[in-house]
């Protein structure tokens, strides 16, 4: 009754709520876990309830790129769909007929009762995908407007699409999902970004949007809870995350932001990533939710995203509109997005040194006299016969 009303109270604030669920596993001392202790009298609710037992399991060897590979069987499918996740966590059964309607219904049971805007479902690839199709089915019947985002922690954007629905697969099969996380987006504005590498790593990965059923539908990201944070990477500068964040948010997807992220928040792998938010409790001994309570590099930052959210919703463009790539080098990139309402350039400068760049407007049909004013800065270019030319500051966006 409580989440209910809590879910009513933030959706009356224009706030949608996402539960998070796993299928795949439960924990290693959950009560049909605990059901094998020696000293118990229960037992799972039948006896293939899970793959395995603690005694006899296999452990999962991370190799989820089978389960799109044409040429493997279903013996090299086993670890993974049937493996114990990081070799403790017991494996539910989705092929047990009884545990397969369990895991339907319970879904079932969230969404109605509490109302849930959407579902962000764990690790994805390691349950059959034909128990996804039946589960997105059963969703969508009784709860068409919900949504449901897929966890594939892999930086390979063939294996991510496999898993968004919207066509079958090679398998004959589609997830239903409405998106996925884009991981391979993520690895590479990490690498871009965060450890000051090849900018060219992040269209090289756009490319691959031909891959998906829908990549406006993508969430993507800096960072989250499963892994170190951007700040905490080596070479991490607060002006390496203001252009990640440039890039996120003028980019194709469902732009997320972590926690603490908006502020720089520094932290390493899990539970590091994971530390309380400064503030909002009276004993804190500061307050980040305020302007005062933040030094003056998290303000920047804060600012920041704040335009750029504001600016991704003054130009619908920037989240639905074409994008064409207009100039790429190892530090510089320049694209625009365009189709809906205005033109937008977006352009970045990963050098220690300000840097020109010439670019041909003639596949975004920017006419000549057009005047481009930068919306994160005072700068400004004009068209002159097709061609527009950029001064970018050293470590920038535009």
């Amino acid at each position: 009754d409580m989440l209910r009303r809590t879910v009513h109270t933030l959706q009356s604030q224009g706030i949608k709520v996402i539960q998070d669920q796993v299928a795949n596993h439960v924990g290693p001392y959950h009560p049909w876990a605990l059901a094998w202790a020696k000293d118990s009298q229960d037992a799972p609710p039948t006896p293939t309830w899970f793959n395995g037992t603690p005694d006899k399991h296999v452990a999962d060897t991370w190799q989820v790129w089978t389960l799109m590979d044409p040429h493997a069987t279903p013996a090299t499918r086993h670890e993974t769909l049937e493996g114990w996740f990081i070799d403790i966590l017991p494996d539910m059964n989705q092929g047990d007929a009884e545990a397969r309607r369990y895991l339907i219904q319970n879904a079932l049971w969230w969404a109605g009762v509490t109302g849930l805007d959407g579902i962000r479902q764990d690790t994805m690839p390691y349950v059959p995908r034909d128990f996804w199709h039946d589960w997105s089915a059963a969703l969508k019947k009784d709860f068409p407007r919900l949504r449901a985002v897929g966890e594939v922690f892999d930086s390979d954007p063939a294996l991510v699409a496999f898993f968004q629905g919207g066509r079958r697969g090679n398998d004959d099969i589609d997830t239903g999902f409405a998106s996925v996380f884009d991981f391979p987006l993520y690895f590479s504005l990490r690498s871009a970004f965060a450890r000051n590498g090849d900018i060219r790593d992040v269209p090289k990965v756009l490319a691959h949007d031909f891959l998906y059923p829908n990549p406006g539908m993508l969430v993507t990201f800096l960072g989250l809870h499963d892994v170190e944070r951007f700040m905490n990477e080596k070479g991490a500068t607060p002006e390496g995350l203001m252009m990640a964040y440039a890039a996120l948010f003028t980019l194709r997807g469902v732009p997320m932001v972590y926690y603490g992220d908006e502020i720089g928040m520094t932290g390493g792998n899990d539970p590091q990533n994971r530390r309380d938010f400064p503030g909002g409790w009276k004993e804190d001994p500061r307050n980040a939710f305020t302007e005062a309570g933040r030094t003056a590099v998290e303000n920047s930052i804060f600012y920041h995203v704040s335009k750029l959210a504001a600016l991704r919703k003054q130009y619908p463009v920037l989240a639905n509109g074409r994008m064409t790539n207009l100039y790429t080098s190892e530090k510089q990139w320049v694209f625009a997005r365009s189709g809906v309402g205005p033109t937008v350039v977006v352009a970045f400068n990963l050098a220690d040194q300000p840097a020109q760049v010439e670019i041909d407007t003639e596949g975004i049909k920017l006419p000549d006299g057009a005047v481009l004013k930068s919306a994160l800065g005072t700068s400004s270019a004009t068209v002159k016969g097709g061609r527009l030319k950029l001064d970018l500051p050293a470590r920038r966006s535009l």
